[in-house]
């Protein structure tokens, strides 16, 4: 009981996000989300959330050690991802966060922001990519190919994990059907991207300002 009750905070929590990021990209417009979006994104990040962290439980029960090595790549490949972007993109500093903070609190700042942001990204895609050489360190373009290579490394990594776990599984699943259960999971992802997609093609409410669909981008 306790675990779905988590889970419903988190997934309510990344749907509030999620309305709350689009509303910032899009701030110079009536933004009106209808009821039909807000399900979309409820399945979607239900889906995705908690195969992503059924996962991580089941890998982590069989190979403890390595789950950390995982958990730990993850978290340092996001995290730092934003700022090979800034620096590849040559920008100067951001200087315009809080006028009374110096270049060392600003660094303090950013280091904090892109620590939440790869936190996040370790179970779902974040509502808002963190952008350092944007003012608002938001990105306001909608990137379909960088999230079309996050969505099909996470299935296989996924896959992979799961994988891994079949093979070393103990005697504690013994009563499990194994080869069921992996299928439900990847299909739970699958299910949960499925949902986003008709989200970002039919429910968004600012999907006529997008400059491209989702099928058109695939």
């Amino acid at each position: 009981i306790f675990m779905v009750l988590s889970l419903l905070s988190i997934v309510y929590g990344a749907l509030r996000c999620n309305i709350l990021a689009i509303k910032i990209k899009y701030d110079d417009y009536d933004v009106r989300v209808k009821p039909a979006a807000y399900l979309c994104i409820f399945m979607w990040r239900s889906f995705e959330i908690a195969t992503r962290v059924t996962v991580l439980v089941l890998f982590g029960s069989v190979l403890r050690i390595w789950v950390f090595l995982v958990v730990l790549l993850n978290f340092l490949g996001f995290c730092f991802y934003p700022w090979i972007i800034f620096w590849l993109s040559k920008s100067p500093f951001p200087e315009n966060i809080e006028k009374e903070l110096s270049r060392v609190g600003t660094t303090i700042v950013l280091c904090l922001l892109t620590f939440l942001y790869a936190g996040i990204n370790m179970f779902c895609w974040s509502a808002a990519q963190v952008e350092l050489s944007d003012p608002d360190l938001i990105s306001k373009s909608q990137n379909w190919y960088r999230m079309t290579v996050y969505y099909i490394v996470r299935l296989m990594e996924n896959a992979f994990l799961l994988l891994l776990w079949y093979i070393y599984r103990t005697d504690f699943y013994l009563y499990v059907c194994a080869p069921m259960l992996f299928l439900q999971l990847l299909i739970g992802y699958c299910m949960g991207v499925f949902f986003m997609l008709v989200f970002y093609q039919y429910c968004h409410p600012c999907k006529k300002l997008f400059s491209s669909s989702v099928t058109e981008a695939l």
